[in-house]
């Protein structure tokens, strides 16, 4: 049986509903836990929006665009305090529409998602600085 990609389903069905691996999307969305329900991409994304790409290692990867360039976008993840640059459309498999928590579907344009969001982007010096501080802060506990 041949697997799909996210593309090929996305074209299929018009919409992907999986659960993802990893953290870097904490505390928005929690591994195993919640469900992501990405619809393809229309036009140029906003800043806030949360595409789902692909590096050039074929990684897929879900994280949230913190400013549009002409060219391309500087994307990080929530938990995360590094940017990443140089992703353009053509890397964009999708958009995050609705998290899926609990059994509710909750969409992206919801008010408190897009408070959290603003919120989070917004500070991210702030935010950046806290990451990086409980990341080395963890280290030195372990080394000990």
């Amino acid at each position: 049986m041949n697997k799909l990609t996210f593309e090929e389903f996305l074209a299929r069905d018009g919409r992907l509903v999986y659960s993802n691996v990893g953290d870097s999307m904490l505390p928005l969305i929690r591994q195993g836990r919640d469900l992501l329900v990405i619809k393809p991409k229309t036009g140029r994304l906003k800043k806030y929006d949360i595409p789902l790409y692909k590096r050039g290692s074929g990684r897929y990867v879900l994280h949230r665009v913190l400013k549009v360039r002409p060219g391309d976008y500087v994307i990080c993840g929530d938990n995360r305090w590094s940017r990443e640059y140089g992703i353009t459309d053509e890397n964009i498999v999708g958009v995050l529409a609705a998290v899926i928590r609990d059994g509710k579907e909750i969409p992206v344009s919801d008010w408190r998602l897009r408070l959290y969001a603003h919120l989070w982007c917004d500070l991210f010096p702030l935010r950046a600085f806290i990451l990086r501080g409980l990341y080395i802060m963890k280290r030195v506990r372990r080394r000990l």
